[in-house]
């Protein structure tokens, strides 16, 4: 026999005497994790200038390029061109690379070398042009006059500060209303809006750009920071390029290649590997071929959080707002976001014409990336 008696289904979905039941929690789904500053931490400094600058400083180089096209005879020739004969003084050893042969400069003539090919008893190779040279160090005659003194200039560096807002207003009404899952309908804007602020200032760190002119700002002209892929120049690979992998595919080989080449070119520690998501899971990979697992295992573990090669330990961090054909590779300890002095991220309320409440989420922040040869970058790799 049917059931005839009242039910909650009687009237539908609107039946008027049942009290609402709706969850008292606000699931929120849209990203806001900022990997790279957490890791970066909070800075020990703050900048006290729209032009935040800092001094760089290098050693004399060591190394430098045949660049003579007219060598006639490779295994005997005693005087070429190089590309900086500045770096070079009388009674250096020099060394080709890949080369054993030893070879002793006795003269510098702007670009050009006179040298003894085949010191001490080594066997003369092949010169060609194009070849990077190692410059061994200078043995001086004794009792010989003070050289020539050289020194570097240090160069000063800068970024610009950037202006991150946000507007929060809220109608007299909707904060005197009861809220469901908060106490506060400003406050919770306020978090909201603080939440896609911080969201949007990594993503500007990693990725963003100055205007070509006039980069300090005017009426019309929005000033912004650089972003660390802006700035990198020295150790940057692409498609094409030598080492890069077969395909586009991410590999330990090329991780490593890219290592030793910021290795080599500066005193850099990179102890950060930033990639997407695509690129992480080819990270993983480099260890899948090793993984063992017996019959008795119930978990199976694809992971790599820190790679440790010959060039030091990286920790791998997984960031969204990295290009997903890109991997940077950073040494954290030269690299830096600071806020503007008293302009870190605040709320400012706002004088209010009417029947609401309104204000203003501030933060001023640039990016402080020293020596960006102890720095990284690979691009155009495959992400499907």
């Amino acid at each position: 026999m049917a059931f005839t008696g009242k039910a909650t289904y009687l009237a539908g979905s609107t039946l008027p005497e049942l009290a609402e039941d709706v969850s008292d929690l606000i699931g929120i789904i849209s990203p806001y994790e900022t990997p790279l500053l957490d890791a970066l931490g909070d800075p020990l400094r703050d900048a006290k200038s729209t032009h935040h600058e800092w001094l760089e400083d290098e050693l004399l180089p060591n190394r430098d390029v045949v660049d003579d096209s007219t060598i006639g005879d490779p295994l005997n020739e005693t005087t070429f061109d190089v590309a900086n004969g500045g770096r070079f003084r009388a009674g250096d050893q020099i060394q080709v690379e890949g080369s054993e042969e030893l070879v002793l400069v006795t003269q510098v003539t702007n670009d050009n070398l006179t040298v003894v090919r085949g010191y001490a008893g080594t066997t003369k190779e092949n010169l060609v042009d194009g070849q990077v040279i190692n410059i061994l160090g200078n043995a001086s005659l004794e009792g010989a006059a003070k050289p020539n003194n050289r020194f570097t200039n240090r160069v000063r560096k800068g970024n610009y500060t950037q202006i991150f807002t946000a507007p929060v207003e809220v109608s007299g009404s909707d904060m005197a209303a009861s809220q469901l899952g908060l106490a506060d309908e400003m406050d919770y804007q306020k978090q909201q809006r603080l939440r896609e602020l911080i969201r949007d200032l990594e993503n500007t760190v990693i990725n963003g750009g100055q205007p070509a002119a006039d980069p300090q700002g005017g009426s019309s002209v929005r000033r912004s920071l650089k972003g660390v892929i802006q700035h990198l120049l020295t150790n940057v690979m692409h498609d094409g390029d030598s080492g890069f992998p077969a395909g586009g595919v991410l590999d330990e080989e090329t991780v490593n290649l890219m290592l030793r080449n910021i290795w080599e070119n500066g005193n850099g520690n990179v102890d950060l590997i930033v990639v997407g998501g695509y690129q992480k899971r080819k990270i993983n990979s480099f260890a899948a071929d090793s993984r063992t697992f017996t019959a008795g295992d119930t978990k199976f573990t694809n992971l790599v959080s820190i790679y440790e090669s010959d060039f030091g330990i990286c920790r791998i961090i997984t960031s969204r707002w990295i290009p997903q054909d890109a991997v940077l590779f950073l040494d954290s300890s030269r690299v830096n976001v600071l806020p503007l002095a008293g302009r870190s991220f605040h709320f400012k309320p706002l004088a209010s014409s009417g029947d609401y409440e309104c204000g203003e989420l501030i933060g001023e922040y640039t990016l402080e990336l020293k020596n960006e040869a102890a720095h990284g970058l690979i691009r155009d790799l495959a992400t499907s």
